[in-house]
């Protein structure tokens, strides 16, 4: 035992090596594995460029804007290429492991859309896959196709006036799917085994123009021993059974003076038992208490700040404080159990727009514009711009941090920046 005792320690040694290198590889849905957007532990690069700093970048097939999902040894992405969608795995070398045609694809229609702006979801043991054609799939590690079903040939065509955008959840047994459209809007849960439908309820809301289109993905979470599924839009924050998705309990009073156009497009964020809520066409937040039964609107509400919110980006969340991304790129820090601002301030001004939604990755904050820039700033204390890095492709979906690499799927390239 003492010859191997050497051994041993150089074998821990090499495996901490590793675990330093890359550790805990697990982004498994679109805004991380907490539902925030953020990553305490990650030590991510400050600065670099479309040619240096990065350790690979790899040509995407087709067009997509989907955030990569990461669980182990996988990279996990969609696109759509020549009229199909596509569900995509890559190593962490950058080479492809496997690329699935999952059926026809609906091209996008606005500048920065496309038909696979949904991100994939994982347990680690399936991959699901949803698209704006309403193809909707699970697949193993292999990249086979389990299973496959069209939400459009079952339930309608959505009616939306951009871009689907709206991620699937995952419950303990079920893929989680929210339609929120100018039609019969739905939230479905399918059996991740089979694909099969376990239940299907009606989410519609009398609402001005407009303001039944939802972008926003749900969140699975669990509340008082029963897991539950948070969604927002048409107004309304809703939580719904995840055995037979029945209405718990519903927060309105989002839009008092009826006004039309208030489109839900960013995403919620949830710290213990307050979601942040962004509303207003980008112009307020909210803070709602979760829980309760029936019609909580007027007991429920903590906070509501009426002068300044995010319209696309979804906010971030750590330790208790909100960091939104404006448009236009203002920045602010929000306490997300009163509301109050704690900083404000903005990245420099340019004509380009911010549409990704901002990443948190130790005490940095990470933020693409539309224009192929990644900007970086220090939220350490207050707010410090640190870096604008040139990518030469338009950035939209968010940067997902690993351990001290940072991963950017730009209009035509996967990026693995790192140190």
């Amino acid at each position: 035992m003492t010859r191997l005792l050497p051994l041993l320690v150089v074998l821990a040694t090499a495996a901490q090596a590793l675990a330093v290198e890359i550790p805990d590889r697990y982004w498994p849905r679109w805004r991380g594995p907490a539902d925030s957007g953020s990553s305490v532990l990650a030590d991510c690069p400050i600065k670099w460029s479309q040619d240096e700093g990065h350790l690979w970048k790899t040509k995407l097939p087709g067009i997509g804007c989907s955030t990569p999902v990461v669980w182990g040894d996988h990279i996990l992405l969609t696109s759509t290429l020549d009229g199909k969608d596509l569900a995509l795995a890559f190593d962490w070398n950058g080479k492809p492991l496997w690329n699935k045609e999952i059926g026809d694809g609906i091209p996008g229609k606005h500048r920065n859309g496309s038909g696979s702006n949904p991100s994939i979801v994982t347990d680690g043991e399936r991959v699901f896959a949803f698209f704006k054609s309403g193809n909707l799939a699970g697949l193993d590690f292999d990249g086979n196709v389990l299973w496959q079903t069209n939400l459009q040939e079952s339930y309608g065509q959505v009616k939306l006036y951009w871009d689907f955008g709206t991620s699937p959840a995952l419950t303990k047994q079920d893929v989680i799917v929210a339609v929120m459209h100018g039609g019969d809007s739905y939230v479905a849960a399918f059996d991740q085994r089979t694909g099969k439908p376990r239940w299907k309820v009606a989410r519609n809301y009398k609402v001005p123009v407009e303001c039944d289109h939802s972008y926003a993905t749900p969140i699975v979470m669990e509340q008082n021993g029963k897991e539950t599924i948070l969604i927002w839009g048409a107004e309304h924050l809703t939580s719904h059974d995840a055995e037979n998705g029945r209405e718990l309990w519903s927060c309105a009073g989002f839009n008092p003076e009826e006004k039309r156009n208030w489109v839900q497009v960013a995403s919620f964020v949830i710290d213990g038992d307050i979601a942040v809520i962004p509303y207003g066409r980008g112009a307020r937040l909210a803070g709602i208490r979760l829980g309760g039964s029936g019609d909580v609107t007027e007991s429920h509400r903590v906070w509501t700040k009426e002068d300044i919110g995010t319209f696309v980006p979804s906010p971030s969340l750590q330790d208790g404080k909100v960091y939104i991304v404006r448009d236009g790129g203002d920045v602010l820090c929000v306490n997300s159990k009163t509301g109050e601002t704690l900083w404000q301030d903005r990245f420099p001004k340019h004509r380009a727009k911010f549409y990704a939604s901002p990443t948190v990755a130790g005490d940095r904050l990470y933020v693409p514009r539309e224009d192929g820039v990644v900007l970086v700033a220090d939220i350490s204390n207050g707010f410090k711009l640190l870096a604008e890095n040139e990518m030469g492709e338009r950035l939209i979906a968010s940067p997902v941090p690993i351990g001290n690499r940072l991963l950017i799927r730009g209009e035509e390239h996967l990026y693995c920046i790192g140190k």
